[in-house]
C-alpha cells in the first residue's frame, strides 16, 4: 500500500506562505520578563560597536522559558538568542569560545522545543525575522518587506535576509502543486501532471529573478565583511579562532565542545524540496556519475546514502519542515512517471523545463558566490595591512580574515559560514540537477553547456570543463574545485 501523500497542516506549513510561519513572526516577545533579551537584541549594533555585548551578557539573570506561551514567542526567542550569541562569540577581537549558561541554559530549552541546534539557522534570520510593511500585500514583494532584527543594521544585511523571505513566499505555491501533480501521477492523469509541471517551472524561473535582485542593495564588500562573519557557525572554524568549536557551559559543570555550522540558504527547505520532486539525486562531492553498465551491476543493491552534507542541513531545518521533506520522499514519483512516458513530449518537455530553471538557479547562484566571496576574498589578501604601527588596531578575528598556521589568507580553503568549502559542492549540485533530463537534447542541454547565466556578468565566466573564470584588473585567475564561498543553495 502506498504511503499518504502529505497533509501540509500536519507539518505546520501553509499553502500560501509555504515554510514561511503562516502568521507574520513576532517583533518583540510580549511579556515585559522577557524585556532584557529584548533590550540587548535592539541594542546590538552598540553594543558591538562598543565592544561590550559580551559585559552586557555576562551580567544578565539567567531567564526561565517557562513564560514562552505560543509557538510564535518560542520562535520569537530563538531568533533573539540566536543574533546574541552570534554577537557574543564574534563581537570582540577574538572570538568567544565559551558560552556562559545566561545563554546556554534558554537556548538548550528553546531549541529543544523547536527541534534546532543551538546556533542562528536559515529559520531565525530569514524564516522568521521578517515583517510585512502592509499586511494585506504579498509578501514576494520586497516592496512590503522589513527586517526586524539585524547585527549590523545595514540596508545590506536586511536585504540578504529579505531575498530568502520573498524567495520562500514565492516558492509556497510551488510545494501544494506538486503533492497536486503526485497524486495526479498516482492516478494516471497525465494533463494534470503536465499543467502542474509547467507552472512549477515558471515558478522556479521566478525564484531565479528574486535571487538575482540581490545586487540591488546588498554591496559584496559589505556582505564579505561586515555581515557573513556574524552569520559563521563554530564548525570547521580553526583559521577564524575556534579550533574545538564552542564550549556551551550550562552551569552543571560539564563542559563540552560543539561544532555547528551557522546560518546558511542550504538551510532552506523549498530548494531541497524541489529537488525531492524532481527526482534530483546528489552525490558525494567529487564522486563521478557512475555509468550505465556500473548502474546496472548494482541494481537490487541497496544504494549509498544520499550527499551528507544535504542530509545534515536538514538538522538545521525546523523539526516540522524536516519531518515533512522525509515524508515527501517517500512518496515523490514524479521523475519515474515521466520517464515511464517518454512519448508523452508535452509531459517530457514540462519535466525537463522544471530542470532547466533549476539549473539556472544553480548557475545563477554560483555566480553570486564569485560576486560576494572569491572576489572580495582575493580583494582582501592583496589589501592585506602591512604596517606593524602600534596605532593601527588588529582586525577582528573572524570569517573574513581566517589565516592559516603560517598567518596568511589561504584562498584555497575559502569556507562558507555553515564551515564547508562550497564551490565544488555548488558546481557538482548544479551538474547533477540536469542528470534526470528525459529527452536527449534536454540532457545535452543541460550536461555540457556552459552557464549562460554568466554572459550577463563580463567579468565572471564558466570555461566548459565547468572552472569559473574571473577577469580583474591583475588579469585572469581561475577558481580551483578546492576553493569555497558563500552561504549556499
Amino acid at each position: 500500500m502506498l504511503p499518504p501523500v502529505p497533509v501540509l497542516a500536519d507539518y505546520g506549513i501553509s499553502p500560501s506562505h509555504g515554510f514561511l510561519p503562516p502568521e507574520p513572526p513576532l517583533d518583540v516577545l510580549p511579556d515585559p520578563y522577557y524585556a532584557k533579551w529584548e533590550w540587548i537584541v535592539s541594542n546590538l549594533q552598540p553594543l558591538l560597536l562598543s565592544r561590550r555585548i559580551r559585559e552586557v551578557v555576562d551580567h544578565m539573570s539567567t531567564l526561565s522559558t517557562t513564560y514562552l506561551t505560543s509557538e510564535s514567542e518560542w520562535r520569537r526567542a530563538f531568533v533573539v538568542l540566536g543574533f546574541i550569541l552570534h554577537g557574543y562569540v564574534w563581537g570582540g577581537n577574538k572570538p568567544a569560545e565559551r558560552i556562559p549558561p545566561q545563554l546556554t541554559v534558554p537556548l538548550f530549552e528553546v531549541c529543544e522545543h523547536l527541534e534546532l541546534p543551538p546556533v542562528a539557522t536559515y529559520a531565525g534570520v530569514c524564516l522568521w525575522n521578517y515583517k510585512p510593511i502592509f499586511p494585506e500585500e504579498p509578501l514576494d514583494d520586497l516592496s512590503n518587506l522589513a527586517c526586524v532584527n539585524s547585527f549590523t543594521g545595514s540596508l545590506d544585511e536586511q536585504w540578504f535576509y529579505l531575498i530568502s523571505v520573498a524567495i520562500e513566499a514565492r516558492g509556497a505555491p510551488s510545494i501544494p502543486l506538486t503533492l497536486q501533480a503526485i497524486s495526479a501521477a498516482r492516478a494516471g492523469n497525465t494533463m494534470v501532471v503536465t499543467e502542474c509541471l509547467q507552472n512549477l517551472a515558471e515558478i522556479i524561473d521566478e525564484v531565479g529573478t528574486l535571487l538575482e535582485r540581490m545586487y540591488e542593495h546588498c554591496d559584496p564588500y559589505v556582505f564579505y565583511h561586515r555581515i557573513r562573519p556574524y552569520l559563521a557557525g563554530s564548525k570547521n572554524m580553526t583559521d577564524a579562532g575556534l579550533p574545538n568549536g564552542l564550549m556551551y557551559d550550562d552551569g552543571t559543570g560539564k563542559l563540552d565542545y560543539r561544532q555547528y555550522g551557522g546560518g546558511s540558504n542550504a538551510q532552506s527547505s523549498l530548494i531541497q524540496f524541489f529537488d525531492i520532486a524532481l527526482g534530483v539525486e546528489h552525490r558525494p562531492t567529487g564522486e563521478i556519475r557512475p555509468s550505465k553498465e556500473e548502474e546496472e551491476k548494482k541494481e537490487g543493491v541497496p544504494g549509498a546514502p544520499r550527499h551528507g552534507f544535504i542530509q545534515e542541513m536538514r538538522s538545521y531545518m525546523p523539526g516540522a519542515h524536516c519531518r515533512f521533506l522525509e515524508h515527501v520522499s517517500t512518496v515523490a514519483n514524479i521523475r519515474e512517471y515521466v520517464e515511464s512516458r517518454q512519448s508523452d513530449k508535452a509531459l517530457c518537455t514540462a519535466y525537463d523545463g522544471c530542470l532547466s530553471m533549476l539549473r539556472t538557479l544553480r548557475d545563477k547562484h554560483i555566480q553570486m558566490v564569485s560576486r560576494y566571496i572569491i572576489i572580495p576574498s582575493r580583494d582582501s589578501r592583496a589589501r592585506a595591512p602591512r604596517s606593524s604601527s602600534p596605532r593601527r588596531q588588529a582586525p577582528a578575528m573572524n570569517l573574513a580574515n581566517a589565516r592559516n598556521s603560517e598567518g596568511k589568507i589561504d584562498g584555497k580553503k575559502l569556507r562558507g559560514t555553515g564551515g564547508t568549502a562550497l564551490i565544488p559542492f555548488l558546481k557538482q549540485a548544479r551538474d547533477e540537477t540536469g542528470e534526470p533530463a528525459i529527452d536527449a537534447w534536454a540532457r545535452r542541454l543541460l550536461s555540457d553547456r556552459p552557464a549562460e547565466s554568466f554572459a550577463a556578468l563580463s567579468k565572471v565566466g564558466e570555461n566548459h570543463d565547468g572552472h569559473l573564470e574571473v577577469v580583474g584588473l591583475a588579469g585572469t585567475w581561475t577558481a580551483d574545485d578546492s576553493e569555497g564561498g558563500i552561504c549556499h543553495w
